[in-house]
């Protein structure tokens, strides 16, 4: 009986058929690219689809490439634990794409740059440019293994899925329509994933809404397990999830992640114009809101199902993670293929995520290691350059993904860094396109400051983790399983006692419940306001030691800042004044040749006038 705990059916012939099949379309379409462009083998071709990309397929692939095969499991296990706060980042979503369409696109599409931290060497200098590459091929290729690893790990589990045999077939894929195809192979396959990903929630929803009676009954059940109580308007910073630091904190992290972040400025800037660029992130914001809205009322649907018989607390599952495989084998094995589409779902994110991830990689190699000291490679050679390079870093993640099962609990501290390091560097940009005074030295070192910052909090919080007075679980309960199958099998009512999976070290510093304890969410909005204020500070006392030291500031390009026609009101205010002068003036010199007063006006002037007009 469903919902009542012990084991699942496993993949039949068909979930294999539907899954495999997936796999090859995606291998498919980087064929499709490459004998389509077979004959335009240009570095901008490959790394940028030739700068003819239009704003749905390119917002498609923005929110498909950040909703890995971790989000599609681990947001609905979120929803299902913690209830459905999470929904809340709908809001950072929006300022987020607001931030980045106005901001950021504007100054990257005018410069014409490939990497994103071509600009770093721009405005600041070139060993700070050095330093943010660095940092995001380190923390990407950790982050791409991360993301190859986690699902097939819960996947195999719950399917029996081979997991070595899955990791490498998924690198695998992503290296021949990446090397194939470039970035257009890794666009128009973002798409087809996207839909599939979304085709997998609609799939367990309408599952879940049949067995339980409908969405009304899914819906009052999570309102009796307190699991629609998203609005905590508390202003305390040590809590996990409240409507403040995911509004304010959220917003600030996902600016970082899509602003600066290669994967994604790679793809708006891909587009042929501004307008598509920023019409890109607003439509990406709607597929964003539908994703997370989608993936809460799965858990939610999940809580329903399971709310008497918890599979975690029965010792069904071992992780969270394996929280949503679990309920599809429970509830949608009975229609052969469709547990097939929701692996494939799940694989479609971890898919887009790793081909942008070594799209991205070769990008930044390229162009901040690779030309700068080969200056004289022909178009062809650095096109196979491209293609060497997304075949090094495919296996590159592969092998950290092998390295990930190996780091147990240090996956979710590699998790966090990955978080942490992008904060301060969006102060770094920030510090860069807002404020003419920062200079380098004083920039680097307020970057240095804000990262040691928010390392500081971030492993702290891994190794002393928050109570659950912060991080909230809801509670959850095994009082109608029939099967208990692992050692927590201890049966409560309903929505009594909370289920804390995180063991708690004997020790606990005083900083352990204070400093240790704050929001992740924070993380990202402690560096860059730390990276931002100590920047400002650092370069104006530098700035003056070089003043006195008779050195004189060099001019800085005025397209490294953001303008205010950059941003889409001023832009259709000062278009609005231009026509409005310009019709005046049209209608001025109208007068003038009709009017008998005019008549021994110097016709050379009206000539001029006109051609002026």
């Amino acid at each position: 009986m469903v919902g009542t705990g012990g084991p699942v059916a496993t993949f039949s012939v068909w979930d294999y058929v539907v899954f495999a099949g997936v796999i090859l379309v995606a291998a498919g379409i980087g064929l499709f690219q490459a004998i389509r462009s077979r004959k335009e083998t240009s570095s901008a071709e490959f790394l940028l689809g030739g700068r003819q990309m239009t704003a749905v397929p390119v917002a498609m692939s923005l929110t498909a490439s950040f909703m890995s095969g971790i989000t599609v499991i681990g947001t609905p296990a979120e929803a299902y634990r913690f209830g459905a706060a999470f929904w809340l980042f709908g809001f950072s979503y929006a300022i987020m794409s607001a931030i980045t369409a106005e901001v950021f696109v504007p100054v990257f599409y005018r410069l014409g740059i490939t990497s994103a931290y071509e600009y770093l060497e721009l405005r600041f200098s070139r060993p700070i440019r050095i330093i943010g590459t660095s940092m995001y091929i380190v923390q990407t290729v950790l982050y791409t293994g991360l993301v190859i690893y986690a699902p097939a790990l819960a996947l195999n589990q719950i399917t029996g899925l081979d997991l070595w045999g899955v990791l490498v077939a998924t690198g695998a894929v992503c290296i021949v329509y990446c090397t194939l195809g470039g970035l257009k192979a890794v666009i128009w396959t973002d798409v087809m994933q996207m839909v599939i990903m979304l085709a997998g929630f609609v799939a367990v929803i309408a599952r879940g809404a049949v067995l339980q009676g409908g969405l009304t009954n899914i819906w009052e059940d999570s309102r009796k397990g307190g699991r629609l109580e998203a609005f905590d308007f508390d202003p305390d910073p040590l809590k996990r999830h409240t409507f403040w630091t995911i509004v304010i904190g959220g917003s600030v992290m996902w600016t970082s992640i899509y602003s600066i972040n290669q994967s994604q400025v790679q793809r708006y800037i891909s587009c042929k114009t501004l307008g598509h660029a920023k019409m890109s992130l607003y439509v990406n914001m709607v597929g964003l809101w539908l994703t997370v809205s989608l993936a809460v009322f799965s858990g939610l649907t999940m809580f329903s199902i399971y709310k008497n018989c918890d599979p975690l607390s029965n010792g069904d599952v071992s992780t969270p993670d394996q929280l949503l495989p679990y309920l599809v084998m429970d509830i949608l094995a009975v229609y052969p293929g469709i547990p097939g589409l929701f692996v494939a779902a799940a694989y479609s994110g971890t898919l887009s995520t790793v081909s942008s991830s070594i799209n991205a990689l070769v990008a930044v190699t390229v162009e901040d290691f690779i030309l700068p000291v080969f200056k004289n490679l022909t178009e062809k050679q650095v096109y196979w350059m491209n293609m060497a390079l997304s075949v090094f870093f495919g296996a590159v993640c592969i092998g950290m993904a092998g390295v990930a099962s190996l780091m147990g609990s240090v996956l979710q501290a590699a998790l966090s860094i990955f978080g942490m390091i992008s904060g301060p560097l969006l102060g770094l940009y920030l510090l860069g396109m807002l404020f003419r005074t920062p200079n380098s030295i004083g920039s680097l070192m307020g970057m240095i400051i804000g990262l040691v910052l928010t390392l500081w909090v971030g492993i702290g919080a891994q190794i002393y983790p928050p109570t659950a007075e912060k991080t909230n679980p809801l509670p959850l309960s095994t009082v109608g399983c029939n099967n208990t199958m692992g050692e927590h099998n201890t049966t409560q009512a309903p929505w009594t006692t909370p289920v804390t999976l995180t063991p708690q070290p004997d020790f606990r510093p005083a900083l352990a419940d204070s400093w240790y304890s704050l929001s992740y969410v924070y993380f990202a909005l402690l560096g860059t306001l730390t990276t931002i204020v100590c920047g400002l500070l650092l370069s104006s006392i530098t700035g003056v030691y070089f003043i006195l030291g008779g050195c004189k500031q060099e001019k800085i390009n005025p397209d490294l800042f953001v303008k205010m026609s950059d941003l889409i009101c001023f832009s259709w205010c000062s278009k609005s004044q231009e026509s409005d002068v310009t019709e005046k003036a049209a209608g001025e010199f109208h007068m003038e040749v009709e009017n008998p007063a005019f008549a021994d006006f110097d016709t050379s002037k009206n000539a001029e006038m006109g051609t002026k007009l």
